[in-house]
């Protein structure tokens, strides 16, 4: 099943896809955040709106992110092993950043880039929807907490991480002498604006239950920028498979109901050898379009504003 979130005649609604362009009202489950916490119990619900909810048209609707407030989105850094190369060193484990639930939008809703954010490119990543708490979980059990699949767009400010490296002496207590301390050298750059700034985080339009894909790992990804294609990649040359990524996460941060991982980047260039790097919204115009293999297209158009900083100094 294919659910959705969207505004609908003057409300804010949730669906289940039941013809190819059309939804079926879900009314008696709140949001899809309170859907997913229902469990297999929630299946009642919208096999209820497949029976007898109201139809309406996609045409129609304002689509939002599938999950409008996830309690954290965990994004996977550097999980394609097309990027393997590119590394000096690295650790032998998934890396994860967070990014906010304000920098979510829904499908057809515009990214909206600044001038003074710099450089800013787009990646098409999977999503996975976390159904049931999870801590602690090993790999083996870890596909039990999958409620279902989204496509991701994991925009990321290059200009904004450049502006936000720092290059310093970290400081550490001496292995053999505690008292003393260390000093490293260590380059540094926190994500929080040139991966968590508003509209920087694409959801949608669907999130497809995670009975009908059948291999997470084997889902094939390819990504539009205009009518340019600047990436064609699989889900398969992730360095980690799903499993292992809510199994590395959950011994660090408890999943939650509705809590989102997105996978990592598939950027293996294009035939014509075009990627996302190529894809500067400041200099390309949108808009941005991600399919993967099963859950559909998800498009967003790029709005530049041309604005300046504001008056953020009190002197």
């Amino acid at each position: 099943m294919k659910l959705a979130s969207f505004h609908y005649d003057g409300a804010d609604r949730i669906g289940v896809l039941k013809n190819h362009d059309e939804l079926a009202l879900i009314d008696s489950a709140g949001d899809m955040t309170d859907l997913i916490g229902l469990g297999r119990y929630g299946d009642e619900h919208i096999n209820h709106a497949l029976e007898n909810g109201d139809v309406i048209n996609c045409g129609d609707v304002r689509w939002h992110p599938p999950v409008r407030r996830p309690g954290k989105i965990c994004g996977v850094a550097m999980n394609n092993s097309a990027s393997n190369e590119r590394k000096i060193s690295a650790p032998d484990h998934p890396a994860f950043f967070l990014k906010p639930s304000s920098s979510l939008v829904g499908h057809n809703e515009p990214v909206k880039i600044r001038t003074y954010y710099g450089s800013v490119h787009p990646e098409p990543e999977l999503a996975v929807v976390i159904g049931r708490t999870a801590r602690d979980v090993d790999a083996t059990d870890a596909m039990a907490h999958v409620f279902g699949y989204s496509i991701f767009n994991d925009i990321t400010g290059n200009g904004m991480r450049a502006e936000d490296m720092f290059h310093y002496w970290a400081l550490y207590a001496d292995e053999k002498n505690p008292d003393e301390l260390q000093r490293r050298e260590q380059h540094l750059s926190y994500a929080a604006r040139y991966k968590g700034t508003d509209t920087f985080a694409c959801m949608g339009p669907f999130i497809t239950t995670a009975d009908e894909i059948s291999n997470p790992d084997a889902l094939d990804v390819s990504c539009k920028v205009g009518d340019e294609t600047i990436a064609e990649d699989s889900t398969r040359y992730y360095n980690y498979k799903v499993a292992e990524l809510i199994s590395f996460i959950s011994q660090f941060q408890t999943l939650e109901s509705g809590d989102i991982v997105s996978c990592g980047t598939a950027f293996k260039p294009s035939k014509d050898r075009k990627s996302i790097h190529h894809a500067n919204f400041q200099r390309v115009a949108g808009p941005v379009e991600i399919t993967i293999s099963g859950l559909g297209t998800l498009s967003n158009p790029v709005q530049i504003e041309d604005k300046a900083m504001g008056q953020w100094r009190l002197s």
